[in-house]
């Protein structure tokens, strides 16, 4: 748990699992929610998704009045978030926008998400924090919230996320993306609720490569989660 208060939650999801139950069932951290009760008649439910692939922070709303809230922070696009991606490649420039809509396209019984002139409009912001041997740590501020932004995002400038072999990365280790920190103005009279994941250990030794140093986390989190 990395939040808590009456009327929100903010788990650190690890990667690997998805949040709700897929067509054929199996686990999922839906199933878990009941745990998360603490006290309130009904368990909580999401606010919005990460990818299964992707760990770090998801926030839960513990009843139908605090959805409906948090549901109106995300459509506005209120909600600041921060990711981490080791990603293949290092793209032209140290930081940058990119700006290209996005649209599911379904192929037979699989889909994927693409830029088209005629998808949705989709806004990612990055910043390069190492290299090393051909790979870039980035920090990613999606200003948008598409369907795998992201990792679409990251390929369009020539720099897939490593591992993810869906969208060109390399497949030599497990999706290297991290939802690192999130902010929520869910107050209107007091500071943003801000929370940090720590960097999981499926992910450490290749951000270490890079340059990340566990010693200076505690500031750098801290950090982020403030506007850029």
């Amino acid at each position: 748990m990395l939040y808590r208060d009456g009327l929100v939650l903010i788990i650190d999801k690890p990667a690997g699992i998805p949040v709700h139950a897929g067509p054929g069932g199996g686990p999922n951290l839906e199933a878990g929610f009941d745990a998360l009760r603490f006290g309130l008649r009904r368990p909580p439910a999401l606010a919005h998704r990460l990818d299964r692939e992707t760990s770090g922070c998801l926030v839960l709303g513990r009843h139908p009045k605090a959805l409906r809230r948090l549901g109106i922070l995300f459509a506005a696009g209120k909600v600041e978030k921060v990711y981490w991606a080791v990603v293949a490649g290092i793209p032209v420039t140290p930081e940058g926008t990119i700006d290209a809509r996005l649209k599911k396209l379904t192929r037979k019984s699989s889909w994927r998400i693409e830029v088209h002139p005629q998808g949705q409009e989709a806004v990612t912001d990055y910043r390069v924090l190492g290299t090393h041997d051909g790979r870039a740590w980035l920090e990613l501020r999606p200003r948008t919230g598409r369907t795998h932004q992201i990792r679409v995002h990251c390929a369009t400038i020539g720099c897939p996320v490593a591992g993810d072999s869906r969208y060109g990365g390399p497949a030599d280790s497990p999706v290297l993306l991290h939802a690192r920190a999130i902010a929520l103005p869910l107050y209107p009279a007091r500071l943003a609720i801000t929370a940090s994941a720590p960097v999981p250990q499926h992910m450490l030794a290749a951000l270490a490569a890079l340059g990340y140093d566990p010693g200076c986390d505690a500031m750098r989190a801290t950090a982020e989660t403030m506007p850029a």
